[in-house]
């Protein structure tokens, strides 16, 4: 195994663009109907993988999509062999994979446990059928328990995804997904807030006026529930939208909150090295003829300066609900955070949306709970120079 160089990634995230069919809210990399496609993505991948020379040995490795699962169960052995020749895990590492409850069945189940997957999150995102038909979504509540079963079976740590926020859900059809989840006992939950992204179907019809965006106080007022329904039933409520149990934090999304570097291959994959941000085509299609003809994959490369890079850090740590410890901070970065928000920084504060704290022989920045319901509107200004 090549022996690691300083600051080289120890995490790696891989693409899997294939759906049964795209949600109206989704604007992820993944195509839809077309499984014709997966042999030549499986071959484009192992290229693009290849050229790493590996292998590079990782503490995290991470399955998204699109759905890996929806993969048939040999293709989904095959990606995993193919992925874990470059990036063995390490001991104690985290492999996780997202899953949609109607794909996990118990074959893909077992080749997943063959693979040594630890950690499963299932995009459940509601347990009430009147909502599943409105996201669009392709499973029934009964699917959602069924999987987790599976999960459970085999991975040490089993995540739900929730949307909250949708039009014509109610507070307390909120309040019954958040029971429900938690009367099914997973050790990791996400929730988030309905988006209408541009380029998506909901988008065409929020403008055409056929949907419309829920109430925002009553936004605030189901993201206020799922913090105190959750963390009054055990969950720590550890990122904006993340919580889990003690033990269960999702060890991958932390490399990204932290700033820390890391590998990404597939479609539309983002990997971080060394201060560099490179992006993949987001065109499948494109993506398998490109490396198929022995061409690069990337679409978009940027080196951030040093202080773009400690603001994005600065944004993305204090996402955390523990925040950032500012000497830390400052040692790793060469910026203060208070260098950075500046005016910005102190207005945050004197409106209570941000406070310091004194932790551990540390002095701390982190988000209070009248800034976690406005964090969206905070970080561009810790962006802008």
């Amino acid at each position: 195994m090549n022996a690691p160089l300083p600051n080289q990634p120890r995490a790696a995230y891989i693409h899997v663009p294939f759906c049964r069919h795209r949600c109206g809210y989704c604007n992820f990399t993944l195509v839809a109907g077309r499984d014709d496609l997966i042999d030549a993505y499986l071959e484009a991948l192992a290229r693009e993988l290849a050229a790493l020379r590996g292998p590079h040995e990782v503490e995290t490795l991470f399955f998204g999509g699109g759905t890996p699962t929806h993969l048939p169960p040999l293709c989904l052995a095959c990606l995993l062999d193919i992925v874990r020749q470059t990036f063995p895990l390490a001991p104690g590492g985290e492999l996780s994979v997202e899953a949609n409850p109607i794909d996990l069945d118990r074959a893909k189940a077992d080749a997943l446990a063959a693979a040594g997957v630890t950690r499963i999150s299932l995009g459940a995102q509601s347990f009430d059928p009147r909502v599943l038909e409105l996201l669009e979504r392709d499973h029934a509540p009964e699917q959602i328990v069924a999987s987790l079963d599976h999960a459970r079976r085999i991975a040490q740590s089993v995540s739900l995804d929730l949307i909250f926020g949708v039009p014509g859900q109610s507070l307390a059809d909120w309040q019954r997904d958040l029971s429900s989840a938690i009367a099914l006992a997973p050790d990791h939950l996400s929730t988030y807030g309905l988006t209408f992204e541009k380029g998506t179907a909901f988008w065409s019809r929020l403008g055409r006026g056929e949907m419309t965006r829920a109430d925002e106080d009553l936004e605030r007022a189901m993201y206020e529930a799922a913090i105190d329904t959750l963390t009054a039933a055990g969950y720590e409520h550890y990122e904006v939208s993340n919580f889990a149990r003690s033990g269960h934090r999702c060890r991958h999304n932390e490399t990204y909150w932290t700033g820390r570097p890391y590998f990404a291959a597939g479609p539309g994959a983002s990997r971080f090295i060394a201060g560099r941000r490179e992006t993949n085509h987001r065109s499948t299609t494109t993506y398998i003829a490109r490396v198929l003809a022995g061409q690069s994959p990337v679409a978009e490369s940027e080196q951030l300066d040093p202080e773009d890079a400690a603001r994005e850090r600065l944004v993305f740590a204090l996402r955390r609900l523990e925040g950032i410890a500012l000497d830390q901070f400052a040692a790793e970065t060469g910026f203060s955070a208070e260098q950075l928000g500046g005016a910005a920084l102190a207005r945050f504060v004197e409106q209570g949306l941000l406070e310091f704290s004194a932790r551990d022989q540390h002095r701390y920045l982190r988000l209070t709970r009248r800034g976690l319901l406005v964090s969206d509107a905070i970080w561009p200004e810790f962006l802008r120079r």
